[in-house]
């Protein structure tokens, strides 16, 4: 139930995060206003994780705030069927953020410990949300050829349904008390204000902010370059599948590169992948061949990034740790990303700068990896097992 779970997430994922600027820009939203949408919903991404980790961890039913998560996201889309006002879409997007925050960190503890934190199992579970994010992807840009953006809508809300029904089915995972609970805290949070692990937050953060334009408007570059939606869909579903190809082999990387190098390779490889963004598009392969990078840009990284947080932190903690990777990478370095991305892009006439500024956070990220000492990145055995 765990894969079925993954596959809906991200297939809502796969529906929203690449075609939610055709949505808005369906309705009239100017470049400008796109960026500015998606930073503040992006934001949402701060509060969330650690609201929802904080109140998972104080009552002690993770699961529960999964499920309640899981069925607030989906009804917060009922808002933007109202009205299409820019607060109203904004308050309607934002909820769906911050509640489905709630989902994905605890699906990412319930599953690391039911893999009793192998990464080469962990990656094949999590490849059944690769393969959602392919399946509602494609058939989305298929969709959007021969019927209204409006579907974007529609389409999310019913997959946000079914991930709420599919947490029903999953089983609570116990976790240990530990009496010394306090004195332990107070422990792992001055780990997350260690140098490695400060480290590693603005490099994700980083990475996560290189990838504003390319979540912002990648569909709309596509279609300005004269590819059809269903081609769209196929480049975005290219990435996903090599992303898929390298979970199945994630764990033996770890194992024989160690964290620390795999993330500082991927950052880098992600630097040239927005430069052929940047430079060759128009051109059907080597676009083909920027979207296979995808592996490393969030395949490795993210695989990585999660055994980290894992064998970082204590096991009480593997919920706030992913919150707070979520919340700070994904939420401040994404929301950052999104609206630098809404102020460069200019209607598609900045679109060669934007993806240049782009590729030069991926590279800092990299750099900035480099300054990051922990045996947990460096000690290819431990992180392996």
């Amino acid at each position: 139930m765990l894969g079925l779970t993954y596959f809906l997430y991200f297939g809502h994922v796969g529906v929203i995060v690449p075609y939610l600027g055709v949505f808005l820009d369906g309705r009239g939203y100017s470049s400008q206003q796109i960026g500015e949408l998606f930073a503040i919903i992006t934001l949402a991404r701060i509060l969330g994780p650690n609201l929802w980790s904080y109140l998972a961890d104080k009552v002690g039913k993770g699961l529960l705030m999964l499920r309640i998560g899981a069925l607030l996201t989906c009804v917060s889309t009922g808002l933007a069927y109202l009205s299409n006002e820019f607060w109203l879409i904004t308050a309607s997007l934002a909820g769906v953020m911050i509640f489905a925050t709630a989902i994905l960190p605890q699906i990412e503890v319930v599953t690391m410990d039911c893999v009793k934190g192998d990464p080469q199992r962990y990656s094949r579970l999590r490849m059944w949300g690769s393969m959602g994010f392919i399946a509602f992807t494609v058939a989305m840009g298929a969709v959007l050829d021969v019927t209204s953006t409006e579907m974007v809508l529609y389409g999310t809300t019913a997959i946000l349904l079914a991930v709420f029904c599919s947490t029903l089915a999953i089983s609570s995972v116990q976790h240990d008390v530990h009496p010394n609970t306090v004195t332990d805290g107070k422990n792992e949070w001055r780990k997350a204000l260690s140098m490695p692990f400060i480290c590693f937050i603005i490099s994700a953060g980083l990475l996560q902010l290189s990838m504003g334009p390319f979540y912002s408007f990648f569909a709309l570059y596509s279609a300005e370059l004269g590819y059809t939606g269903a081609q769209t869909g196929i480049f975005l579903a290219l990435g996903v599948v090599a992303e898929i190809g390298i979970f199945l082999v994630a764990g033996k990387l770890i194992h024989r590169f160690g964290i620390k190098w795999l993330i500082i390779v991927s950052m880098w490889l992600t630097s040239i992948r927005w430069l052929m963004l940047a430079y060759t598009p128009d051109t059907w392969w080597l676009l083909s061949l920027s979207q296979l990078l995808h592996a490393f840009s969030f395949g490795v990284t993210h695989a990585a990034s999660v055994s980290f947080i894992h064998h970082f932190f204590a096991k009480r903690f593997h919920s706030q740790g992913q919150a707070l990777y979520v919340s700070l990478a994904f939420g401040l370095g994404g929301a950052v990303g999104n609206y630098g991305a809404g102020l460069l892009w200019l209607d598609g006439t900045g679109a060669v700068t934007t993806f240049v500024c782009a590729a030069l956070a991926a590279m800092l990220g990299g750099i900035v990896m480099m300054f990051a000492y922990h045996p947990v990145l460096t000690n290819t055995t431990r992180t392996a097992c």
